[in-house]
């Protein structure tokens, strides 16, 4: 067509998880919170004025941030209203990276990554996670480096003495993709306070069952989050999601109920699927990575989806054989375990 930069016209764009319109599908793909969100989420929507609607919403979501500040103990002022963590991605990536200003990253990592660097015009400087990948990062040195921690696909956790290091290291700007955290033995928040190149990501999508919201926010030193605001859309969080999220952060008990029966519907699911033959790191996130030590996972991925089962494939370098399995609730789980139990022995590799 000839309309588009031509940056845009050769690069691939991030490829969703794949969402069957059937309700009736055990769905495990893409990593959303088996559980519904809490019950005060619900009453402040259906409580929600029209008139909240007939205006613009704050601008800076002030209604979430004050929420925010009181349950994780953080100014209001550090904290960035963002649709959903992606949007947070965005604005960084635009804002600290140019055509001498790269990013940077180690794979496997989230995907969305390297396709934000070609939006913009930048460079992704991509190392491996092996070995001393962090100081490895720390000598690449970009305007923007990018740790996902817990890490996605590969479900494992730097420790966060390392992620301060890291920081201390570099120049430019340390950006923490926590959206898994809620299911972590720790993270990242307290590095804000002391390191001015820091920047947290959260997101509601896992934790408290709100993918469908599209709410996130940033956790940084105010000096950043004034940078960036100059960078966000207008009003880049609708009204809401703004009530919405705030009932759901403030709402802990709820949080931390739901979260445990993840946590431990994890276990459960680990050790079912190593009893099968898989080999299956221990997880710090909502998700399992299952390697199936025969060789490529891909037909296994698509015998699941004949039986309308469906987890996450990548056919990526180093990913091949393996399979991303969200953490459904007990019942959805079994079904994905009893399916998988029958493709390995129709395929003579059954344990």
């Amino acid at each position: 067509m000839g309309y588009f930069r031509e940056s845009i016209e050769q690069m691939a764009g991030y490829t969703p998880g794949y969402q069957p319109k059937s309700a009736n599908v055990v769905k495990l793909n893409t990593n959303e919170n088996p559980y519904p969100p809490s019950p005060k989420v619900l009453e402040t929507i259906r409580r929600l004025h029209p008139e909240r609607l007939r205006r613009y919403p704050e601008p800076l979501g002030d209604t979430f941030r004050a929420a925010a500040s009181s349950v994780f103990g953080i100014a209001p002022e550090m904290i960035l209203c963002t649709n959903g963590g992606d949007d947070l991605l965005a604005i960084c990536v635009r804002a600290f990276c140019d055509g001498r200003r790269p990013m940077a990253y180690a794979q496997p990592t989230y995907s969305l990554y390297p396709v934000l660097a070609k939006i913009q015009g930048c460079e992704a400087i991509e190392t491996e996670r092996r070995g001393d990948w962090p100081a490895e990062l720390a000598r690449i040195n970009a305007a923007l480096t990018i740790v996902c921690n817990p890490n996605a696909p590969t479900t494992d956790f730097l420790a966060v003495e390392r992620l301060e290091q890291l920081a201390s290291a570099l120049r430019g700007v340390l950006l923490i993709d926590e959206a898994y955290a809620d299911f972590a033995l720790d993270n990242a928040l307290r590095l804000v306070e002391k390191h001015d190149n820091v920047i947290v990501l959260r997101s509601l999508s896992k934790g408290y069952s709100l993918a469908g919201l599209r709410f996130g926010f940033g956790v940084a030193q105010p000096g950043l989050i004034e940078g960036l605001i100059k960078v966000k859309d207008s009003y880049n969080v609708d009204a809401v999601a703004i009530a919405a999220a705030s009932a759901a952060v403030l709402d802990q008990p709820y949080f931390r109920a739901n979260v445990e029966q993840i946590l431990q519907e994890r276990q459960r699911l680990t050790e079912s699927l190593r009893l099968l033959g898989f080999e299956v790191p221990d997880s710090q996130t909502n998700f399992v990575l299952a390697r199936f030590a025969g060789g490529s996972a891909k037909p296994i991925y698509e015998a699941l989806v004949e039986r309308d089962i469906y987890v996450r494939y990548f056919e990526l370098p180093g990913l091949e054989d393996k399979l991303r399995i969200t953490v459904g609730t007990p019942q959805q789980n079994k079904i994905l375990v009893t399916a998988l139990r029958e493709i390995l022995s129709e395929k003579g590799t059954s344990v």
